[in-house]
């Protein structure tokens, strides 16, 4: 998936939904905050979006523009509408999302992407192998930052036996790497 895409994605959920704005909380996330993300991260041919005022349009997002729609068969992705409870995020994440807007989307359609560290948590939240493998990859490109990833984990509403173990992995996931030089974020 490109920027572009994803700009494309943001305004036909808030057509649809008749919200200005939609979370982005799904790996698509990322290029809110590194829209030149490593093809390795932008894998995915889905939005998971969440409408913010309007939650209750998330299912007409969905039935819109969602899997197997016409919208997917002619743009090659598709958005998933959600409720944002989808997602276990840590506390104060809707201070830190990057808006995303400019003059490819229409007045009033904006995506709040989740910031790197919180999309991380997230993932490593639901630890499958695909969101530790796209974790990873945050973490060997320095587009996230150990320590503070650890204390978004430590935040996380979870079981503590389940925090550590993700903690413990994003230990071992980083132990021993050199160093490399942190790619800029774009905004």
């Amino acid at each position: 998936m490109t920027r572009e895409e994803l700009e494309h994605a943001i305004r036909a959920a808030c057509d649809i939904a008749g919200d200005d704005a939609v979370y982005v909380f799904g790996s698509q996330a990322i290029l809110g905050q590194f829209p030149d993300a490593p093809p390795e991260l932008r894998q995915s041919m889905e939005v998971d979006v969440a409408p913010k005022t309007r939650p209750e349009m998330a299912d007409h997002i969905d039935g819109s523009i969602g899997e197997l729609s016409p919208f997917h068969r002619e743009f090659g992705f598709y958005v998933h509408g959600l409720s944002i409870e989808a997602a276990t995020l840590p506390p104060g994440w809707q201070d830190r999302v990057i808006p995303v807007g400019d003059e490819a989307t229409t007045v009033g359609s904006i995506g709040l992407c989740l910031e790197a560290h919180d999309l991380a948590a997230s993932k490593l939240a639901a630890f499958r192998d695909k969101d530790r493998d796209f974790v990873r990859v945050l973490l060997t490109e320095r587009l996230v930052d150990r320590a503070v990833l650890v204390e978004r984990i430590r935040l996380l509403n979870i079981p503590d036996d389940e925090r550590e173990r993700r903690v413990q992995w994003v230990e071992l996931t980083t132990k021993g790497r050199r160093p490399r030089r942190r790619r800029s974020s774009s905004r």
